[in-house]
């Protein structure tokens, strides 16, 4: 099974952003693997980017706060095309023990409407 290197350490930045204070590492996978995304420090976050009137079903942090940080920046940097990185968040919630409804429920939300976030962060990079 895949694997989380270190704790996520992060400090509050306003609006909803977390920035990393130490970068840590993901292992794709089985660990320990050749595919590993290492995360920076400094890199910023809003966890998962779930709409406001959603919080009281599936908050933007909890249990599932590391792999929508990999998500994130999986998004940002486009180390792997959309349908890869959504399938990689998938994974890493299986990981972390999210519960099955949650972790389906949120791959499916990044998978139908994630296209707005991909696309601007593609904007964004060139």
């Amino acid at each position: 099974m895949s694997n989380f290197t270190k704790e996520l350490i992060v400090k509050p930045i306003g609006d909803n952003r977390w920035e990393l204070v130490e970068g840590f590492e993901y292992h794709v996978g089985t660990y320990p693997s050749d595919e590993v995304i290492s995360v920076p420090t400094g890199f910023t976050t809003d966890f998962a980017s779930v709409p406001r009137v959603f919080w009281n079903i599936i908050s933007p942090v909890g249990n599932h706060g590391k792999a929508a940080v990999i998500h994130d920046y999986c998004y940002s940097t486009a180390c792997y095309d959309k349908k890869r990185s959504d399938e990689i968040f998938l994974e890493a919630m299986e990981v972390l023990g999210v519960s099955k409804w949650k972790r389906n429920t949120m791959f499916y939300a990044v998978r139908w409407f994630g296209w707005k976030a991909w696309n601007d962060n593609r904007k964004k990079s060139k």
